[in-house]
């Protein structure tokens, strides 16, 4: 049992860690120590509901309707380019930057955000549902929870320190020099996350 969420939780992890959309965007908000807790919740919890998901049957449901990733791909790689385009203009903008560090932000809008970076983003599927969920039903009866329930702790934990690290760190990163380059950073992970996605990757 425990080697199973043991198991599950290395999984997760190694999936986790590769700075995506949806990272970019928790940094920035623990910089802006702008509702830090709710946004790593509500992504920890996505991550949840896809792996479980996974885990019992929803890569069914992707396969039963093939044209559904195509239209998650297309939407998604429109909204990384638009979102990349503003922090293009930001990072170009010293005094974008210090509206963006002041700005007021809804938590409704914020966690729009994080549900587009999130539910739009069809490796986001790939990952948590189509492999975390093929690998959990390939293990013994009896370990696709526990395996599940690992993977998902990797998320709860990735997130968590990710979102407070950066909130930890917000005096440094929040320097106009390193918020430029933050910017100018999530930009390029947003026009190369889009291009793969309109590449078929």
């Amino acid at each position: 049992m425990l080697g199973a969420v043991l198991a599950g939780f290395a999984l997760g992890g190694s999936l986790i860690i590769a700075i995506g959309a949806q990272n970019a965007f928790v940094i920035r908000q623990g910089v802006l120590n702008q509702f830090v807790f709710w946004i790593c919740l509500f992504c920890s919890l996505s991550d949840a509901v896809l792996i479980w998901g996974g885990t019992y049957g929803l890569a069914g449901v992707l396969k039963a309707v093939p044209a559904l990733l195509p239209v998650m791909r297309y939407g998604g790689a429109a909204f990384l380019l638009w979102y990349g385009v503003k922090a293009f203009l930001r990072a170009l903008h010293p005094e974008a930057m210090g509206e963006s560090r002041n700005e007021t932000q809804s938590l409704q809008s914020a966690l729009a955000l994080c549900a587009a970076f999130t539910w739009l983003n069809p490796h986001v599927y790939l990952d948590t549902v189509v492999l975390v969920g093929s690998i959990a039903n390939a293990r013994a009866a009896g370990e696709q929870a526990p395996f599940a329930l690992g993977a998902s702790l990797a998320s709860l934990v990735w997130f968590f320190g990710l979102g407070y690290g950066a909130k930890a760190l917000r005096d440094v990163l929040s320097r106009p020099s390193v918020w430029r380059g933050i910017d100018f950073a999530i930009a390029a992970i947003m026009f190369w996350l889009a291009l793969k996605l309109l590449m078929g990757g």
